[in-house]
């Protein structure tokens, strides 16, 4: 092969890297693509202390070695990020895909009732001695909202019973399937 062939192949490998690593990142690729990183390495070592006399092959050599050494830097930084657990495109992408999955819109509980589960959970608080002044109906109706989807679909039920309980000296309110009325 000759040098202008050679940095083609260069320039097609460091554009399936970028893929692959584009691709490990979102979670598609399970794993990150390091041999195809060596070999595109090996591919740049190849040229480093070569003279390519032809001005547009030097130049488009150049340019994907500063591809590589920009792609690497950002593709550290992310993995760094990832380890750390601050990696920005991964939060974003759960959050989208919770938000995406189908909740049934059927209701847990009317009104009448979730006032009524309120009273219980104020009670069963204060028969633990646990403080009450910083629960309020608000974050209670908000915590059994934000479980319904799961409620829903453990019970297979469009609507399910609500009951407080104390476990282990802790008031929780539990999921029950309504029985059928014959």
């Amino acid at each position: 092969m000759g040098t202008t062939e050679d940095i083609a192949r260069l320039e097609q490998d460091l554009r399936e890297l970028i893929i692959k690593y584009e691709q490990y990142f979102f979670g598609i690729e399970k794993r990150e693509p390091v041999r195809l990183l060596d070999e595109v390495e090996r591919q740049v070592r190849r040229y480093q202390n070569v003279s390519i006399t032809n001005t547009r092959d030097r130049f488009r050599y150049d340019s994907a070695v500063a591809a590589l050494n920009v792609h690497r830097q950002k593709w550290t930084r992310i993995n760094r990020l990832i380890e750390e657990g601050k990696y920005e495109r991964e939060r974003f992408r759960m959050t989208l895909n919770q938000e995406k999955k189908p909740a049934r819109q059927a209701p847990v509980s009317n009104g009448e009732e979730m006032e009524r589960v309120y009273q219980q959970y104020l009670t069963a608080r204060r028969a633990c001695n646990l403080p009450v002044n910083n629960v309020t109906r608000e974050a209670l109706f908000k915590a059994i909202e934000k479980q319904k989807p799961a409620i829903l679909s453990k019970y297979g039920a469009k609507e399910v019973d609500l009951v407080v309980v104390i476990e282990e000296g802790k008031p929780r309110v539990k999921a029950r399937q309504k029985l059928s009325k014959r």
